[in-house]
């Protein structure tokens, strides 16, 4: 007995919203971080003994952050009411008119840029916080404060980074053996046209 296995279309209804799913992660991701990041740039106070180098380090990282994740949302804005009016329409083949294949990789950067850089970045602006607010003599150039807080994050990133490629390795794999399984599907059909052509061929006419 065959086994039933998804159809192209359903497929392609299950990118579509996977496509839709993470545009949203994107943006609400996005929207709060660069949010953040504008709060703690606008209403920190900067004591005049801040080493130069750090405030240097501080806004570019900031400036960064604010630009990546707007990035992401601008991005994920664009995409998304198209996706979202595709998906509302009730009809198998409407798939077809979703951008979501056509702008593929938009939608990869956008998902990277908010959920894997722009965290990346958001991690190291708590750090720079932390020193830019301990490190002053009016509270006795407090080092231990703030490497306290570096000590924190830093194995944080790095099991952040380790997830981060941990996932996106299995995301692959398992986009490959997607497509292994479509070729197989699709050799078992062209075989199976190339036989029925063979036995109408060999049928002759009385």
């Amino acid at each position: 007995m065959a086994k039933m296995g998804i159809t192209k279309e359903g497929r392609n209804w299950l990118y579509l919203h996977h496509s839709k799913a993470r545009l949203k992660a994107s943006s609400h991701t996005s929207s709060l971080l660069a949010g953040f990041a504008l709060v703690a740039l606008v209403e920190i106070q900067i004591e005049e003994d801040v080493s130069p180098a750090l405030l240097i380090v501080f806004s570019v990282c900031t400036t960064l952050l604010v630009s990546v994740h707007l990035l992401a949302l601008m991005i994920s804005t664009c995409i998304l009411p198209n996706i979202e009016a595709v998906s509302n329409v009730h009809n198998v083949n409407a798939v077809n008119e979703s951008p979501h294949e056509k702008m593929n990789i938009l939608i990869q950067m956008a998902w990277a840029f908010s959920t894997g850089l722009g965290i990346l970045l958001f991690l190291t602006e708590i750090v720079l916080i932390c020193w830019v607010k301990f490190d002053v003599k009016r509270i006795g150039n407090n080092k231990g404060a703030a490497w306290a807080s570096t000590a924190v994050v830093i194995p944080v990133g790095v099991i952040f980074i380790i997830f981060s490629f941990h996932f996106y390795r299995q995301l692959i794999s398992h986009k490959v053996e997607q497509k292994a399984k479509d070729i197989e599907e699709l050799a078992r059909l062209a075989n199976d046209i190339d036989m029925n052509n063979h036995n109408s061929g060999g049928i002759q006419i009385v």
